[in-house]
């Protein structure tokens, strides 16, 4: 037998183990995909919700009012509760493993108008990679891989030959290559938590920020002296941020005792905050240095 015929045979067989319990997330068209988890239970990613209420289009045709189980903005996650029907879910295929450069893998999604399941065929081309949530915190440890994924498609599983959940599909970031979020044992601890309504709480500081190299354009433009670091542009009412005295214009330089260059190291230190929920902060306010002591709402 060729390598073309084993590559077809295998794609056959996922299409029958795993093709039914990938859905179409949204009306029409739709904005994604999704699988099958559990009696009851649909995994998708969070940026494809609109609101609460879902529509969610099975393999069969059947389109089915699904709503919100759980979600994890910041993980790009979200569990949704459907009649799934006579659906067999899909099973997780790692634990805590990671998935190595140049496995085999399979995408799949429910496109629109196609009278099927989309399956394709590549392989893992790069881990370790990172991309943004849907409100901006960077998610790391994703794959990137060579399946191609149409459009809708987001939210998808990618699986091994055994049609078994290797990663949940995210977006295209070009060049013909893809991301997904592997399905490790933590991001499986994260779906079973989102599974019971239990949503990730995590700390947050209250402001909107400007990034290090919009902030020294603005700084330049009033005459202050170049400084790295992350400028609040807004502070939200009734916010920790609020509560400790940050103000709009203030340069955040240093966080937990940290030097801060990017937002992404803001959040890293908010992330390290200990159980008292204290988060020294320095700040620039025009041309003086000021400590800061903001205490976070715990998880």
């Amino acid at each position: 037998m060729s390598l073309i015929d084993e590559l077809a045979g295998a794609t056959a067989r996922v299409a029958a183990a795993a093709g039914a319990a990938v859905v179409r997330i949204g009306r029409d068209e739709g904005r994604g995909a999704g699988t099958v988890i559990a009696p009851g239970t649909v995994l998708t990613s969070a940026h494809n919700l609109r609101g609460e209420a879902v529509t969610v289009t099975f393999a069969d045709g059947r389109s089915v009012a699904a709503t919100v189980k759980g979600v994890d903005a910041d993980g790009d996650l979200a569990v949704l509760d459907v009649d799934t029907g006579a659906v067999e879910p899909l099973t997780w295929a790692l634990d805590d493993a990671d998935l190595p450069i140049g496995a085999a893998v399979f995408a799949l999604a429910l496109p629109a108008g196609s009278g099927g399941v989309r399956v394709t065929f590549g392989a893992i081309s790069a881990v370790g990679r990172a991309f943004r949530g849907p409100r901006g915190r960077l998610i790391t440890d994703a794959v990137e891989h060579t399946a191609p994924i149409g459009r809708g498609s987001s939210g998808g599983p990618l699986v091994d030959a055994e049609g078994r959940i290797l990663a949940v599909n995210t977006h295209r970031p070009g060049d013909g290559l893809y991301l997904a979020v592997p399905a490790t044992a933590a991001l499986r601890a994260r779906v079973e938590a989102l599974t019971r309504g239990e949503a990730p709480a995590r700390r947050r500081l209250g402001v909107a920020l400007t990034p290090p190299h919009v902030a020294r354009r603005m700084r330049a433009a009033v005459g202050l002296p170049d400084r790295d670091g992350v400028l609040v542009r807004e502070v939200g009412e009734g916010t920790p941020a609020a509560s400790a005295g940050l103000a709009r214009g203030d340069l955040i330089v240093s966080a937990g005792g940290a030097d801060v260059t990017s937002i992404d190291q803001l959040l890293a230190a908010i992330d390290r905050v200990g159980a008292d929920g204290a988060l020294t902060l320095t700040v620039v306010r025009g041309n003086e240095d000021v400590t800061v002591e903001v205490h976070l709402d715990g998880p």
